[in-house]
């Protein structure tokens, strides 16, 4: 179970570096500024997802 929460915050650390890539490429070429601001979204979701789901599959495995 480890393993999985260094997983969660890995979503976390590529959600930092979508935004990071976002704020470089925003005066060059707004489409791929907006591709990595999608995926900086998309990464904050799962880590939020993952870790709900979880904590779910946990409470279930303590009944």
């Amino acid at each position: 179970m480890k393993i999985q929460k260094i997983f969660h915050y890995a979503y976390i650390i590529f959600a930092a570096l979508f935004v990071y890539d976002a704020i470089t490429k925003w005066s060059d070429d707004r489409n791929k500024a907006y591709m990595s601001l999608l995926f900086a979204a998309l990464a904050t979701f799962m880590f939020f997802f993952r870790k709900r789901f979880s904590k779910k599959m946990e409470d279930n495995n303590n009944k």
